[in-house]
């Protein structure tokens, strides 16, 4: 448990723009009555502020737009109220194609393909996600699932905005999403949970965590997911940027400016790294890449089977 913090999120409420989750989240949130006003306007409407026992602060930020797709406008207010925050994180929806549907799912913030990432905490990042998959359980959502997403920057595909902005917002940012239809964005179940867990960020549970960086698998890779839940005496893992399979690759990570990629991920998670855990489908290439980290940074490289025994990793 910590005392004396502060996290802020940003919702999308807007009635006539698409905030989907983001909206039906904050209308939760009003609906408990623990917020009061903070004192600041965004985009004309009140930040909230809950307080709990334990003297964190949350701060709870309208806005017109996910942040995102507008990082020019939003930095600045971003960094002048809230830049001295522990944790941040905006509240919106997954949709995709192949994407798994009915999930609560949390993703550190980086754009692998150019090498840049924002701060990642592994602490903060898996007490969100025990706290979603409590909520999930308590909700009865047993067709849902709490996953882990590969890092990515939505604001990647917005015409005009460049990744170097992720850089300027130096407070740990995750996206925390229901997804991947409308049936979930729209479930006040799953909207509860999350609503739920945001005050949770900061009650952990006090394991030592053994921090990894990931490579490879899928977008939604269920054995970094896995990871994230795995427990053994008092340690378990600590689990912020995973570099998915499909931007490696598009990131030339096997050329020689993979390894300064892949090291800006590392140098970026808060405490640092204990091993490199690699989905072992990787190309040799990238294997070799996760030598060459490995080397770098003194610590064992971890095929994804031997998450699910922790105990026999000698660290």
């Amino acid at each position: 448990m910590l005392n004396g913090k502060k996290a802020v999120y940003y919702l999308a409420d807007n009635e006539d723009r698409p905030g989907l989750v983001s909206r039906s989240v904050w209308k939760l949130l009003c609906e408990k009555g623990c917020m009061v006003p903070a004192g600041i306007v965004s985009d004309g409407r009140e930040v909230m502020l809950h307080k709990d026992e334990r003297d964190n602060e949350y701060f709870f930020v309208p806005t017109e737009i996910p942040i995102c797709l507008d990082y020019p406008k939003y930095l600045p207010f971003m960094n002048g109220h809230f830049g001295d925050c522990d944790v941040a994180g905006m509240i919106t929806w997954h949709e995709g194609g192949s994407a798994p549907e009915k999930i609560l799912t949390v993703h550190s913030i980086g754009d692998v393909e150019t090498g840049i990432y924002g701060p990642g905490n592994p602490v903060y990042m898996r007490n969100l996600l025990c706290a979603l998959e409590r909520g999930r359980v308590k909700a009865g959502l047993e067709d849902f699932q709490t996953v882990t997403e590969a890092t990515h920057w939505s604001g990647s595909s917005v015409p005009g905005s460049s990744p170097e902005l992720i850089a300027q917002y130096q407070v740990p940012l995750m996206d925390i999403e229901v997804g991947s239809e409308a049936a979930s964005w729209t479930d006040l179940r799953a909207c509860g949970a999350l609503a739920d867990a945001l005050t949770q960020v900061f009650d952990g549970d006090g394991r030592r965590l053994r921090n990894l960086l990931c490579l490879g698998g899928t977008h939604f890779d269920p054995n970094f997911a896995t990871a994230v839940f795995t427990e053994w005496g008092d340690e378990a893992f600590g689990v912020s940027h995973i570099l998915a399979n499909q931007w490696l690759v598009s990131g030339d990570y096997e050329r020689e400016r993979g390894v300064a990629f892949a090291s800006a991920a590392v140098e970026s998670i808060d405490g640092g790294i204990a091993a490199i855990a690699f989905h072992d489908k990787l190309k040799g290439c990238y294997k070799d890449l996760a030598r060459a980290l490995g080397e770098k940074y003194g610590v064992p490289l971890l095929k994804h089977q031997r998450l699910r025994n922790p105990g026999d990793i000698v660290w």
